[in-house]
């Protein structure tokens, strides 16, 4: 019989991945002394380690991994669980290359030319929001503020009765054929009223977000450092930006706090 640490030593895993092992019933000691505790583990078991790590290797989860043992290797059953690894480690490369290229080019920035970017941008997830909101389609940029301001008013006036119901308020903005159509609310759960409509935002795998911070008067150039940064990405626009006002209190708009969102994809 081998100790745990001896086990441990020729298979080069810690005492904490066997212990876990073990809880998983992926890899059960041989014999367990009933007074201490103390794990023991037969040479022929080896050889079960071994196929644990070269899995665990390759990228399966415990639970894919457990169902490999217990059912025996199959061949056609790990060539179909193989190609979607495959495909997982893909993404997971296109990734990491996309971030790559990322530093390169900050790195390009930031020692020849000795610039940084005004608002930090990264690649995030947005979830599905349900809204209760407002729309409306403008024909110019400058006629924005008149909709969004008076839009947030009138609908906080309705629901916010609701507990939490003012806590999120997005404005999403979609170039359309009659101009730039707007669509104002709150992340709401309640039921339907009169004086706005129920509107579902849907998920995006990834968004270009930064961080906006002061007066809406110099919004533009935020806007713009996003869509110069999903070109220099390599990524193209997936939907109607948005723009989550994470604070939007004070009347100079000194203090305020604008989240900019942008879907995109994978070229």
């Amino acid at each position: 019989m081998l100790s745990i640490g001896a086990f441990a030593q020729i298979g080069q895993v810690t005492h904490r991945m066997l212990r876990h092992w073990d809880t998983a019933g992926l890899l059960v000691p041989a014999h367990v002394d009933e007074f201490s505790g103390y794990r023991s583990y037969d040479p022929s078991q080896l050889e079960r380690l071994h196929r644990i790590v070269a899995l665990r290797q390759l990228g399966f989860g415990l639970e894919d991994v457990s169902s490999i043992l217990h059912q025996g290797v199959d061949a056609g059953r790990i060539a179909a669980l193989l190609r979607i690894r495959r495909a997982e480690v893909e993404k997971e490369h296109q990734i990491a290359a996309g971030r790559l290229v990322d530093v390169e080019r900050r790195l390009l920035l930031i020692e020849k030319e000795k610039h940084m970017s005004q608002i930090e941008i990264i690649e995030k997830s947005l979830p599905a929001v349900r809204l209760a909101a407002r729309r409306a389609v403008v024909a110019d940029q400058p006629a924005v503020a008149g909709i969004v301001g008076p839009a947030f008013d009138a609908i906080a006036k309705i629901i916010s009765d609701q507990c939490g119901a003012l806590a999120t308020p997005i404005a999403q903005y979609e170039t359309i054929e009659a101009g730039l159509q707007i669509t104002t609310g709150y992340a709401y759960n309640g039921p339907a009223r009169d004086g706005f409509e129920i509107v579902e935002l849907p998920a995006a795998e990834v968004a270009v977000c930064g961080v906006h911070l002061g007066s809406m008067e110099h919004i533009a150039e935020s806007w713009q450092a996003i869509h110069s940064e999903i070109f220099a990405r390599g990524l193209v626009h997936s939907g109607p930006c948005r723009e989550l006002y994470v604070r939007a209190i004070s009347k100079d708009q000194s203090d305020w706090v604008t989240e900019l969102q942008q879907p995109v994809l994978r070229s």
